[in-house]
């Protein structure tokens, strides 16, 4: 007589888990702006040399996602918005995800030393560091300004594909680093207004849990009023064209309506403006940077030169 019998299994660690790792949302956003400083930069580069660049620019966006989990996995099991991730889930060893993004990062820098060019691969070595230690190990559970100073790393992008190309580095792609640094705040802190629990109980001192929401609305306006003007400046710096101008400004004026209605909020509870607000700021990198891929693509010339 047979006896039935049931073992538990243990899950196995997929390639799935692995690339969760990775945070390919983030990446994406990173790859395109670093590909569109590629493609802005003056000058001829070999096909091979654009698509070595972008994968190590890929690679090391995916490695930092990597190790923000790792070292977070203690509060990401406390949030809500996190708590699915693979460290807090038991589908990844915390240890294996640290081998895992620190292999990936010296691979990432190594290999756009070895075939791009030495400016490029410090400028990425630096951006692994800043997100990395600066921001995940020193800034996020010390102040609210976290996300003011660690958007640094995820500006920089626009520049590393600029220097891949030419091996230098000029005031037209820090404009780009700095359109994308006065963004990060607003469009992190319209998230943070919503989920202001989940940081609270994590223990992030995100704005709205230090300076509470009315501050945190009033600083989400002033970053954007300084954002709107600064989107549109690539078009007098011989970077865009008409183009490129129509469309941030568009934009500009968007995220402005967005970031007013959010500085009006009367909602606190779901934070309705909050959360349009943070899609239209998705929208705003999107929309400029494919304005400024669309015309060199189609050989548009810049609106001013």
């Amino acid at each position: 007589m047979a006896i039935a019998e049931s073992f538990a299994y243990p899950r196995v660690t997929t390639v799935g888990d692995f690339f969760a790792l990775l945070k390919p949302r983030v990446m994406s956003l990173v790859v395109f702006t670093g590909l569109a400083g590629i493609i802005v930069a003056p000058g001829h580069v070999h096909p091979l040399t654009a698509f070595t660049a972008l994968l190590c620019i890929a690679v090391a966006a995916g490695a930092s996602g990597a190790l923000n989990m790792a070292y977070d996995s203690d509060i990401d099991g406390l949030m809500s918005r996190t708590a699915t991730r693979p460290i807090p889930m038991g589908h990844i060893a915390r240890e294996d995800a640290m081998a895992f993004g620190w292999a990936l990062a010296a691979m990432a820098v190594a290999t756009m030393w070895l075939y791009v060019n030495v400016l490029a691969a410090s400028l990425l070595a630096f951006t692994v560091f800043f997100y990395v230690v600066v921001y995940t190990l020193w800034l996020k559970r010390r102040t609210p300004q976290n996300i003011v100073i660690g958007g640094l790393a995820g500006a920089l992008p626009p520049a590393i594909g600029w220097a891949s190309v030419t091996g230098s580095l000029s005031l037209q792609p820090l404009v780009l680093v700095a359109i994308i640094f006065l963004w990060t705040p607003p469009h992190f802190w319209a998230l943070s207004l919503w989920r202001s629990e989940d940081y609270a109980r994590a223990g992030i001192p995100m704005m709205p849990v230090v300076k509470g929401k009315p501050a945190t609305r009033r600083m989400i306006l002033i970053y954007t009023i300084l954002l709107a003007p600064l989107g549109v400046v690539p078009a007098f710096i011989g970077l865009g064209g008409m183009f490129y101008l129509i469309a941030s400004a568009s934009m500009g004026f968007w995220m402005l309506a967005g970031a007013f209605a959010t500085w009006r909020e009367r909602d606190t509870a779901r934070e309705p403006s909050a959360r349009r607000l943070f899609g239209v700021s998705l929208l705003y990198v999107f929309v400029p940077f494919a304005a400024l891929i669309v015309e060199r693509l189609l050989h548009l010339a810049p609106l001013w030169t």
